[in-house]
């Protein structure tokens, strides 16, 4: 590694990899099919940039967006590194210059849009370039269940089979996936798609600490404006919209309050898109209200707030757009603002054409699948909703999501962790009939029946919970609500929850002792709702006096 040591320093300006690179770069080298999870602002394009420079041949990028490729091979161009780009907004004098660098050897990267496999005439040229290695970049993208599955991409197992190799030796050139945003489903997912043989799995972990994730509830779309001017301030923002119309909205309230912002969405001309992006990666601009129709493609390492005007509609697109803040390592906010009537639009996106993410089901999928896939997009748009709903540790939420074993209870540095009290007697006196309705049932069940039996909602439960004492016990409350304070629990450590898919909640030594009333301090985040239930009794009271 002295070698690509000696590189990195020289073509990159780094003394030392960043954790997780190394290992990529070694596996790399040496020739190994590689799977890389490292969580986005990690530099895990620098795991095949680095081998690029050292190895004989070219190496062929895959990547879905466009704004992220021109990105990397301008910043490639500026460290002496020959690289270009073939995609659709690439001129056609642009696409002839690429290929005949390619072809005359000229050439260390050639990013490719996975379209550009569909072409006989691309195929004809990828056998006869010597292949050094086949990247796939976001390779997510592959799986169904990752957050922006593209049909495309299923070509590129037999792309990557049609390539010659640089070193001469036979078989299809050693293939490495990376992505920023795999479950374990999907990493398993990659390597069978793509036909991994053996691969190195890489996983470099999924927090970025110096990253503060809060969810701030809002009444409405009024409510919103009036807040995006304080969360962004002086600062290099992104503001992420759903909607190409909300991103011009939201563009427009910043410039309203003085702040210097601009909208980027696809139903822009590319030179406005071209200009707003080159403006932002140079400095010159410090807010981009986006959707995330064509990605950011921007890796500025100074962005120090990622707001969220609309819900996501997943936690692995939450995830990679709020992990372009903070990049250089400093503190960085990244805040969703929460309204339940953001549900109905993320589902009409999913449900229509969704021409903001500039694509529209295509022709040749039949309406079988097309359902199926709404069907999977529906399903993740549940688990973002419930990570704006969460009553736990906001960032552990996110790491078990991700299947991180360096997953805790609590991060005590996320907004939920900030608003973590001494709760009173009234809330734990409900806690303890929570605990006590867990502990008497005669075996562990979810949180969802256990809140059902504990407001007297018995229709449909095995009839062992039915029959418990605690049955019914907090009627007047919404089992909702009573979810809310079993993740409380659970985030405070008074309750546990099986890892299996089941989820069930036994109560932990803590917990026994809360619920036996030996321990009166408990630390904790009282519902949102518990508290507008607790301000309207004392408002009846007031009334009633």
């Amino acid at each position: 590694m002295v070698e690509a040591i000696e590189a990195l320093r020289q073509h990159f300006g780094h003394a030392s990899f960043r954790p997780g690179q190394e290992a990529v770069v070694r596996a790399v080298l040496e020739g190994r099919d590689v799977l890389a999870v490292m969580p986005t602002g990690s530099g895990k394009s620098l795991g095949f940039q680095l081998p690029a420079v050292l190895l004989p041949g070219i190496t062929i990028v895959v990547s879905p967006l466009i704004a992220l490729m021109k990105d990397q091979v301008d910043d490639l161009l500026r460290r002496g590194i020959a690289a270009a780009a073939l995609h659709s907004m690439a001129s056609a004098e642009a696409r002839r210059a690429a290929l005949d660098a390619a072809r005359a050897g000229a050439l260390r990267l050639l990013y490719v849009a996975p379209e550009r496999f569909a072409s006989p005439s691309f195929g004809r040229l990828l056998q006869a370039l010597p292949v050094a290695r086949f990247i796939v970049d976001e390779a997510h993208c592959v799986s169904e269940w990752g957050h922006d599955f593209r049909p495309d991409y299923r070509r590129l197992r037999g792309a990557a089979a049609s390539c010659r190799r640089a070193d001469g030796q036979a078989g299809r050139p050693p293939l490495a996936a990376l992505t920023a945003t795999a479950t374990p489903e999907v990493r398993d997912d990659i390597v069978e798609l793509l036909g991994l043989s053996e691969p190195e799995v890489i996983v470099a972990g999924f927090d970025r600490p110096n990253i503060h994730p809060a969810v701030r509830p809002v009444s409405g779309e009024a409510e919103k404006q009036r807040l995006l001017p304080s969360l962004v301030g002086g600062r290099r923002a992104l503001v992420y919209t759903a909607t190409r119309a909300r991103a011009e909205t939201a563009a427009a309230v910043l410039q309203a309050a003085g702040l210097d912002a601009a909208a980027y969405h696809g139903g822009m001309p590319e030179a406005a898109r071209t200009g707003v992006q080159d403006r932002f990666a140079s400095g010159a601009l410090r807010v981009v209200c986006a959707t995330n129709a064509f990605g950011m493609g921007i890796d500025r390492p100074d962005i120090e707030a990622v707001v969220h005007a609309d819900l996501p509609g997943s936690i692995e697109a939450y995830y990679q757009e709020i992990g372009r803040a903070g990049r250089d390592g400093r503190p960085a906010d990244a805040t969703l603002l929460w309204h339940y009537a953001d549900v109905k639009t993320r589902e009409f996106l999913i449900d229509h054409a969704r021409e903001d993410e500039g694509r529209r089901p295509r022709a040749d999928i039949d309406r079988e699948e097309l359902d199926r896939r709404k069907a999977l997009e529906h399903a993740k748009l549940r688990r973002m909703m419930a990570y704006a709903e969460t009553a736990g540790c906001l960032r552990m939420t996110i790491l078990r999501y991700f299947g991180d074993p360096a997953a805790r209870e609590t991060c005590g540095a996320c907004g939920t962790c900030d608003r973590r009290e001494v709760i009173g007697e009234a809330e734990r006196l409900v806690v303890r009939k929570i605990l006590s309705g867990i502990a008497r049932a005669p075996r562990p069940y979810g949180r969802r029946k256990i809140a059902a039996m504990l407001v007297g909602h018995t229709e449909g439960l095995p009839a062992e919970l039915t029959r418990l004492s605690t049955a019914g016990l907090l009627r007047d409350c919404a089992p909702r609500l009573i979810e809310q304070w079993i993740e409380s629990a659970c985030a405070a450590g008074l309750i546990a929850m099986s890892a299996d898919r089941y989820h069930t909640l036994t109560l932990t030594p803590l917990g026994r002792r809360v619920m036996a009333g030996r321990v009166e301090q408990v630390r904790m985040l009282v519902p949102r709702a518990a508290r507008t239930r607790a301000r309207g009794r004392r408002r009846a009271r007031r009334k009633s006096r």
